[in-house]
């Protein structure tokens, strides 16, 4: 679709799908390596390597979602340049972006020893596992730059409704690691470190991929890059804003989600891992409810800049058409097939059985949750970031209160019922919030608006 063409509600579906689709595939390859890394060093003739590699790779997994916000913010802000047609603003956005990310990415090289050793005492794992997890993570952290950059690239791509490159990449950057994997391990014989390497290695061979990908870009964009958007700081501001709100509100939920871990770990093992297995079916549904969400926000991103809000209201309605079948047909999944999704995941019968009686929430979850993908990815291609904010300290503002009466009412075998039942209110209150700021905006913001008091006889 052009920049100036008409959107329909097929067409506004049918893009949608043209965006999607990419991501989602995107998103199945991420597990796949997972597994391929527990594989490759989960045959190896000691458990200490594969303790450390869970170790580093689940300190790394929150230290970079952290950092998130550089794709979100960047999505938003470039889709929204591309509605208003200004190619330099554009070109500019992604060199913010990639200035910002490598000095994060140097800052966070530079403070490595004392944030590896904080986020491995956070962790709590043996002392032997600890001491491989931090030399593994000594080497994961020298890709910081590569692995940040790559968000802003994603995001710049994505803004511009071109959600293949999300594949192409990812497809590149997790088959590399996996064939690096396997020459470092099992042909090399390194342990861990050659995991780690094979990452690193991966990452920058991503991002020198997305530099020739966005050189290919900009041969299509008009405009220049401008000395004072990128050198001056002032000129740093609504990006500041943005990121520094998608900061925070990524805090929150990452606080939702430990905390939530931390109470099932406080029940035993078993509890432990029940949770974790049912946290996969999340996981699952998210994969494609990202998809969704993420073409959201460049639809939804372009209908802002442009001021077209028909359009805006359609690419809207569109992908809360998908979302809202996929998160049915996930229901109805978990419903009915459950227990055979739990037995794929683990062979151990008291895990298994403890999953099981849990399965109930499993079915509402997505039932629920589907509002808040569908509305953050609005809200990221509005730029509306306090909105998404303010909806994590909404829902947490509830869910810490109802897990302690929870844990205050209810019998002990029934608190594990207490804490998926809070982290559900975590997630209703949310997409609650989401949807009465969106009405708002709707009738506020996003939409026409009288020209003046002529207008209104």
């Amino acid at each position: 679709m052009s920049r100036s063409e008409p959107s329909s509600p097929a067409s506004a579906r049918r893009r949608i799908l043209t965006l999607a689709w990419p991501i989602i595939l995107s998103n199945i390859t991420v597990p796949l390596l997972g597994l391929v890394d527990t594989a490759v060093v989960g045959h190896l003739p000691d458990s200490r390597y594969l303790a450390a590699v869970t170790l580093g790779a689940t300190l790394f997994s929150f230290l970079y979602w952290g950092f998130g916000f550089l794709r979100m913010g960047t999505t938003g802000l470039t889709s929204q340049a591309v509605g208003r047609e200004n190619d330099t603003e554009v070109r500019n956005l992604l060199g913010q972006s990639l200035l910002l990310a490598a000095g994060i990415g140097a800052a966070l090289i530079l403070l490595s020893r004392p944030l590896i050793a904080l986020g491995l005492w956070l962790l709590d794992g043996s002392e032997v596992a600890t001491a491989l997890a931090a030399e593994y993570a000594e080497i994961r952290i020298l890709s910081a730059p590569a692995v940040l950059a790559n968000y802003a690239i994603l995001g710049w791509f994505l803004g511009q409704q071109n959600s293949q490159v999300t594949l192409a990449i990812l497809v590149l950057t997790n088959g590399v690691n996996i064939v690096l994997d396997l020459l470092f391990v099992v042909g090399l014989g390194m342990t861990s470190d050659g995991v780690a390497w094979a990452t690193v290695i991966a990452d920058y061979t991503a991002f020198a991929f997305g530099l020739w990908l966005v050189s290919r870009q900009l041969r299509w964009l008009s405009g220049r890059f401008l000395r004072s958007r990128l050198l001056a700081l002032a000129a740093y501001g609504e990006l500041f804003s943005v990121n520094a709100n998608l900061f925070v509100r990524t805090l929150g939920l990452l606080f939702a989600m430990a905390f939530f871990t931390s109470r099932g770990a406080a029940q035993g093992d078993t509890v432990l891992a029940a949770n974790a297995v049912l946290l996969q079916f999340i996981m699952l549904t998210s994969y494609a409810l990202d998809g969704f969400a993420h073409a959201a926000e460049a639809l939804t991103g372009r209908s802002v800049g442009a001021r077209r809000w028909e359009e805006f209201a359609q690419a809207v309605r569109g992908a809360a058409w998908f979302s809202l079948a996929t998160a049915g047909l996930a229901a109805l999944a978990f419903a009915l097939g459950g227990e055979a999704l739990i037995a794929l995941l683990t062979g151990l019968p008291a895990v298994r059985d403890t999953a099981a009686s849990y399965l109930p929430w499993m079915v509402a979850m997505p039932l629920i949750a589907v509002w808040s993908y569908l509305l953050d990815g609005v809200f990221i291609g509005a730029t509306a970031i306090r909105e998404m904010r303010n909806s994590i300290f909404a829902g947490l503002a509830v869910y810490l209160p109802a897990w302690w009466l929870a844990q205050a009412v209810l019998p002990e075998a029934l608190t594990n019922h207490g804490l998926w039942l809070a982290f559900t209110l975590f997630t209703l209150v949310r997409s609650a919030t989401l949807i009465a700021y969106y009405r708002r905006r709707r009738r506020s913001d996003w939409c026409d608006k009288p020209a003046g008091p002529l207008a209104a006889k």
